[in-house]
């Protein structure tokens, strides 16, 4: 029925430090970066290595969402990295937090936590090239 997966959609709050965070930071290549005047928003598609994209808006006055770890909705976005190590030290080079290492319990796999600009939590998930 499903072929896979194609993109997740953010609303962000600040759209050029969301559109640095994601493409210097986390270095997301543009594919399309549009402004739609109809709605006074910008839309920002982003590849996502491996497959997938990304996609940020801006609207004029976004409302909150509730963001607590167990809240009903979207948990998190969980990117598969092959050397967790590494990953964090080129984060924490532009200032991002990063919390302490954990091991899944079930598939003993090593992961982390950090945040984009609007306090989304983006997990680092170690997935070493033999794994795959």
């Amino acid at each position: 029925m499903l072929d896979g997966f194609h993109h997740v959609a953010l609303i962000v709050s600040d759209y050029e430090v969301s559109k640095r965070f994601y493409t210097k930071v986390l270095g997301l290549n543009i594919i399309a970066e549009t402004y739609r005047k109809e709605r006074a928003s910008w839309k920002l598609d982003l590849q996502v290595p491996g497959g997938g994209q990304l996609e940020l808006f801006s609207f004029p006055n976004p409302t909150e969402r509730p963001s607590r770890p167990e809240a009903c909705g979207l948990r998190h976005l969980a990117f598969r990295v092959s050397d967790l190590n590494a990953t964090i030290a080129q984060l924490k080079l532009h200032g991002v937090f990063v919390e302490d290492v954990r091991v899944d319990a079930l598939t003993g796999a090593r992961f982390t936590f950090f945040a984009d600009p609007d306090g989304l939590p983006l997990e680092l998930y170690e997935i070493r090239p033999t794994e795959k």
